[in-house]
């Protein structure tokens, strides 16, 4: 029975709670698997506690929360745009390479601005 026949089978509320099964083993994986997600994981555990060390304001901790995940979330389709070019091509192909550099410099921007806006938290309260 092919897999779209079985996911049809089932009723909406259990595909639909198979979908995150999906997404937590995609998380996971990344997890086990990319250096930089687990950087990233690590990152926002020091964040945490210096979020709780300094007693952040209830929108500070909003803030920190939205660009914690939305780090993560950029690693995942960062994860998900090199795999799938390496599945496109093994050549060294020059656009699969602009699309996994373009796809890092995403990362490396979103991780810049983050680390800016953690200064403007965090510094004050150090200070």
């Amino acid at each position: 029975m092919a897999f779209q026949d079985h996911c049809k089978k089932r009723s909406p509320l259990a595909r639909f709670f198979r979908s995150f099964y999906y997404a937590f083993r995609g998380i996971w994986r990344t997890f086990l698997n990319e250096r930089n997600f687990r950087f990233h994981a690590v990152a926002t555990i020091i964040v945490v506690i210096c979020g709780c060390w300094f007693q952040i304001e209830q929108v500070e901790w909003m803030i920190v929360l939205l660009l914690c995940g939305g780090m993560f979330a950029l690693e995942l389709v960062n994860t998900a745009i090199e795999h799938t070019v390496d599945l496109l091509t093994d050549e060294k192909h020059p656009l699969a390479e602009r699309a996994k550099d373009a796809a890092a410099g995403a990362v490396c921007v979103y991780a810049a601005i983050s680390v800016m806006i953690g200064l403007i938290i965090f510094l004050p309260k150090i200070m």
